[in-house]
């Protein structure tokens, strides 16, 4: 259910080079990074000065991963106030529901993303990692929306291909995207899934992702961050 994971014998450098990408800075958007689940999946925090925060893609499966996230959360004094997926896969929602009950957060996803949610469970199983799925209210984000956090207005990106309708969140005034297993590191999202697709995906980087100033920051469901700028020069699958 995931990207391309070609460094899991080096995690403790990759953590440290995840760690020293993490935002923490004054009068914009910070973001915090948690690797979480058996396939090292990339939690995501948005949090600003006054203490807001959007969680995204929780995917803590374990006990000890939850109580990571929450305390982050109450070390830093944060309020989250919304709960978003980049798209479903298992490993990007294990955590939707004990953020929902935590937070008393209801789910944002793009409509598409339905029926992979639904299936979330069933792909569970299948890999032994069974979970309890959300199962509240579903409010639904496409290309024309967008999120706030303070004063700053994060643009809702359209990016399918590794999925049925993934989407990606672009902060324009803090250089970065939040772009799930869209984009990696000189790599780029399986597409041999249900509901992937290699031209499509194509078509989301290079039209929605490329497009972006080459020092945004590229924070993916996986692995190290990157840029835009190094992607177009050094990504053997998708040439700038």
């Amino acid at each position: 259910m995931i990207g391309y994971l070609r460094s899991l014998r080096s995690m403790p450098r990759i953590q440290a080079k995840i760690n020293a990408f993490t935002q923490e800075k004054a009068a914009m958007i910070n973001v915090k990074i948690f690797q979480f689940n058996p396939l090292q999946e990339n939690t995501y925090l948005m949090y600003n000065e006054a203490g807001d925060c959007i969680v995204v893609d929780p995917g803590c499966y374990t006990d000890k991963e939850r109580d990571q996230l929450r305390d982050f959360i109450e070390a830093k004094q944060l309020t989250p106030i919304m709960l978003v997926n980049t798209h479903c896969h298992l490993d990007h929602v294990f955590g939707n529901k004990f953020v929902h009950e935590t937070y008393g957060l209801e789910l944002h996803i793009h409509e598409g993303e339905k029926q992979v949610l639904e299936m979330a469970p069933t792909s569970g199983l299948m890999w032994n990692l069974p979970f309890d799925n959300y199962t509240g209210s579903i409010h639904f984000l496409d290309q024309t929306s967008h999120l706030t956090l303070g004063d700053e207005t994060i643009q809702v990106l359209f990016t399918p291909g590794h999925s049925p309708a993934s989407i990606s969140f672009y902060a324009s005034k803090s250089s970065f995207v939040i772009a799930g297993d869209v984009l990696f590191r000189e790599s780029v999202g399986r597409t041999d899934l249900p509901g992937g697709n290699p031209a499509v995906l194509l078509k989301s980087i290079t039209e929605q992702l490329y497009s972006l100033p080459e020092e945004t920051i590229v924070y993916s469901g996986h692995g190290i961050p990157t840029t835009i700028g190094h992607e177009k020069r050094h990504n053997p699958y998708v040439s700038g």
